[in-house]
């Protein structure tokens, strides 16, 4: 066993060192989901971002055991926060991960460590981190369970292979969001838009908008999955301020999971605690605490 650390390249983009992590991120959570608060589509999500901070990618740490990828810490916009992601059969790594981050991310920064990640939690405290209260959740939902919903008159879903309207995606987000007036929708603004769509595993069958009888989207739900995994991912979810409370937003993400589970998802999971998600159908699943080091 010869373990190595490395830097994330500074190169930007889906390059071959962003599939790497990204199929070490699948391949850790195949069986049973390690690292719910951060996997393979949160990966590709945030590459697909404009204000990710490229700049720090090089900060990123990557621990190769022979050329394998066994270990990962990680920002997702900025390096005041941080993640770590540890192959299960390499628990040991964990300490050195927490050291790395410490000594390489902002000086002001936040690891968040899953709540049942005893081994990663007892490295945190060694190194001088207390948990907070802030915390990110996940939920999960079993397709077995019930799929059905209806739409107002004149409302009608498709899919983002049917029609790529980036000004009707840019502003449903944009107004679902709570952002008032029009979305800023330059030449650049759209083609950070487009960049939503470029990743590897994007599949436009798995985006959903609710149509209005106007042609705009009211609702918006982004699905993430991939063939050989049997679990789907939802983000983001948006609803038009001026269409809710209509059922919309259960719809769109019902039609979603509805058509992942086609492809062969068994469940979904969503990074939120909402009580939208809990009226749905989504159970909670778990919890990651913020560790921030001690003043």
């Amino acid at each position: 066993m010869t373990i190595e650390l490395q830097n994330y390249p500074s190169e930007p983009g889906f390059t071959d060192a962003f599939l790497e992590v990204s199929d070490f991120l699948k391949r850790i959570n195949q069986r049973t989901i390690t690292t719910l608060n951060f996997e393979w589509a949160r990966w590709e999500w945030m590459f697909s971002l404009p204000y990710l901070k490229e700049e720090y990618l090089e900060r990123i740490g990557l621990w190769k055991d022979d050329g394998r990828l066994v270990a990962l810490a990680t920002y997702e916009t900025d390096i005041d926060e941080a993640f770590i992601c540890v192959d299960p059969e390499y628990d040991h790594l964990k300490p050195d991960a927490i050291q790395y981050v410490k000594g390489t991310f902002a000086k002001t920064h936040k690891i968040f460590i899953d709540d049942c990640d005893r081994p990663l939690q007892r490295a945190a405290r060694q190194h001088g981190y207390r948990a907070t209260e802030d915390r990110q959740s996940a939920a999960r939902f079993e397709i077995a369970d019930n799929l059905a919903y209806t739409l107002p008159d004149g409302f009608s879903v498709l899919s983002l292979a049917e029609r790529l309207d980036l000004v009707a995606y840019s502003r449903v987000l944009w107004r679902g969001f709570d952002h008032q007036g029009e979305p800023p929708l330059t030449e650049e603004q759209l083609r950070n838009v487009e960049r939503n769509f470029r990743g590897p595993h994007v599949n436009l069958h798995h985006k959903i908008a609710v149509v209005a009888p106007n042609g705009e989207f009211a609702a918006f739900c982004g699905m993430w999955y991939q063939p050989d995994t049997d679990y789907a991912l939802v983000e983001p979810v948006a609803t038009d301020p001026r269409y809710r409370k209509m059922g919309l937003g259960r719809a769109v993400v019902l039609e979603g999971i509805r058509r992942c589970a086609m492809d062969g998802a068994k469940a979904a999971y969503v990074g939120s605690s909402q009580q939208f998600y809990y009226n749905i159908g989504f159970a909670p699943d778990s919890t990651a605490s913020a560790w921030r080091p001690s003043p």
